[in-house]
């Protein structure tokens, strides 16, 4: 199991955790980090920011995303818990890696009221 840092979690745990990193999975390459940065320009600052990386990884808005941007996977579970602004519902992402094909499914929790 990887993490990265959020921006609530309790100082002892940022201790450990690196703000961002990339981990290898089977024949992928997966960046991660909690805040993306504003929504304009996200993307392309995150393509950025992973180079080489087949997917991107990210959380804090609670949005829940899965798009192939420049044919890397731009991921956000959303949340489990608080949805906020979200579209969906309570939701996570289960990402189903084998060799080299990544498969991101949605999935909603319950829906939005």
């Amino acid at each position: 199991m990887e993490a990265v840092a959020g921006n609530a979690d309790e100082p002892a745990l940022k201790a450990l955790l690196p703000v961002e990193r990339v981990v290898q999975v089977e024949g992928t390459r997966l960046g991660m980090t909690h805040v993306p940065g504003p929504a304009t320009g996200r993307e392309e600052r995150l393509l950025r920011r992973f180079p080489g990386c087949d997917a991107i990884v990210y959380g804090h808005t609670h949005a829940a995303v899965a798009e192939r941007v420049e044919g890397v996977w731009i991921l956000n579970p959303g949340s489990p818990t608080e949805r906020r602004r979200a579209s969906l519902g309570h939701s996570m992402l289960e990402l189903r890696v084998e060799g080299a094909a990544i498969e991101p499914v949605l999935v909603e929790l319950s829906p939005r009221v």
